[in-house]
């Protein structure tokens, strides 16, 4: 027996746009908002940039003690053409990127550990309390006492400032880790290290990559710190010398770059964020704002 086909609509018509469009379009509005983003920015540091020039100008403050935004600009330009300035931001970086490194390696290693372990994380949690209001530089004479005016010296304090942002932000996001998903991964048998990859990994990275953020500006400000007051080769002490010689300009101008690098590292640790969490909500609803 012969059965017929279907009729086949030869009229049909194709939807208006589709998902190439729809990309288009997206990337078209992101290309705008950074846009936008940027001349805002722009904006805003011409704003300030006049604000600065004008103070001075007006007599509001003493131009010797702050000096016009034009001279301090001019002054980084010389900077910049000065081998030892760079050699300086280099060694600034150094003593950065170590505290940093070593910094997070502890507070990955014991915040996991311990927030796994419940009774681990109750016994110390009073100790956390204690030590982590306490102030960095409080411990500065304690490390010139043991390392002298050296680089394990500065790391001590950038160590011990940057571990806490790091550590508290594993213990948080170990603790997130949904209770039906970890039941279900024990009833299906998974081992403890799969359980480890596929649950508690994606559930804590989100809080890991916030705490390295805010580790890496803390070890910044505490790097320099500790080349203006330990006296260890960098840009903090090249502010110290600055102002002993009452080179105020100079002063200025190695804040405002000091600040610079904070905001470039700033920068990249959020783009590194974006990267590493493009598949969370977090990301991705604001990619679609």
């Amino acid at each position: 027996m012969h059965t017929a086909s279907p009729p086949v609509e030869t009229g049909a018509i194709a939807p208006v746009g589709g998902s190439g469009d729809h990309a288009r379009r997206f990337r078209a509005a992101r290309v705008r908002r950074t846009l936008r983003k940027t001349l805002l920015g722009a904006a805003g540091i011409l704003i300030f940039l006049i604000v600065w020039q004008l103070i001075p100008t007006l007599g509001i403050l003493n131009p010797q003690y702050f000096p016009y935004a034009t001279d301090v600009l001019t002054q980084i330009a010389t900077d910049m053409r000065d081998l030892e300035f760079w050699r300086n931001i280099g060694r600034t970086m150094t003593s950065w990127g170590l505290g940093l490194l070593i910094a997070t390696a502890l507070a990955i290693v014991l915040g996991t550990i311990i927030g796994l372990v419940p009774v681990l994380r109750r016994a110390t949690h009073t100790t956390v309390e204690f030590l982590r209001p306490i102030p960095s530089v409080a411990l500065i004479p304690l490390a010139i006492l043991m390392f002298g005016i050296q680089l394990p010296a500065a790391l001590v304090i950038i160590v011990y400032a940057s571990f806490w942002q790091v550590f508290v932000q594993v213990l948080y996001g170990v603790a997130d880790i949904d209770a039906v998903a970890r039941d279900t991964a024990r009833s299906f048998g998974l081992s403890r290290g799969s359980r480890f990859v596929n649950l508690v990994f994606p559930t804590a990275l989100p809080y890991l990559m916030t705490g390295i953020r805010l580790a890496a500006t803390v070890a910044l400000i505490l790097a320099i710190t500790a080349e203006m007051f330990i006296g260890t080769p960098g840009l903090g002490r090249g502010i110290v010398f600055a102002q002993s010689a009452g080179n105020w300009v100079a002063v200025y101008a190695l804040v405002v770059v000091t600040g610079l690098l904070g905001l470039v590292v700033n920068l990249v640790f959020r783009l590194i964020e974006r990267r590493a969490l493009s598949w969370h909500q977090s990301v991705r609803g604001e990619e679609v704002l």
